[in-house]
């Protein structure tokens, strides 16, 4: 495959590809039905964006003109894994000072963000219930991190 190297961890990629010093992953507890998945993960990353707005790149547009919003400028890992890795993924994110954001189980029950936030400030760190959390900060840390967990198939 000219053009492309294996990576430490066994992945093709192509040897003009950027490597990022930071990493934006996300991890979802491995129970979830796909379209809670899919609205824990969009809601996560949010989260990031609003707090490290500099990840966000530039405006797309198509060859016709026609503009788009903004998106990550570096990709968005997804990882899964059971409960007691979120917790432990929680706790070493939250011991490096790293931007999380978390989503839990009571979500799923309220339907607005004044009721989200006051679901979540009700229950002792200890004992959320997590379906998901969202980090960005160096590979390293992030590695560390989202450990005991795989990549969302």
């Amino acid at each position: 495959m000219q053009g492309t190297y294996k990576t430490c961890r066994g992945r093709w990629q192509h040897a003009d590809q950027v490597r990022f010093e930071t990493k934006i992953a996300v991890l979802l507890r491995e129970d979830l039905e796909t379209w809670q998945r899919l609205n824990v993960c969009a809601f996560l990353v949010s989260g990031i964006a609003a707090a490290v707005p500099e990840l966000i790149g530039e405006p797309y547009a198509d060859a016709d003109g026609t503009k788009y919003l903004a998106m990550f400028g570096q990709p968005v890992l997804v990882f899964e894994g059971l409960a007691p890795t979120l917790t432990a993924a929680h706790t070493r994110a939250e011991s490096r000072g790293l931007p999380m954001s978390i989503f839990t189980a009571e979500l799923f029950t309220t339907g607005n963000d004044e009721d989200n936030r006051a679901a979540v400030r009700a229950v002792p760190k200890a004992d959320l219930d997590l379906v998901g959390i969202a980090v960005h900060g160096p590979r390293n840390a992030v590695d560390k991190i989202v450990k005991g967990s795989r990549l969302h198939p």
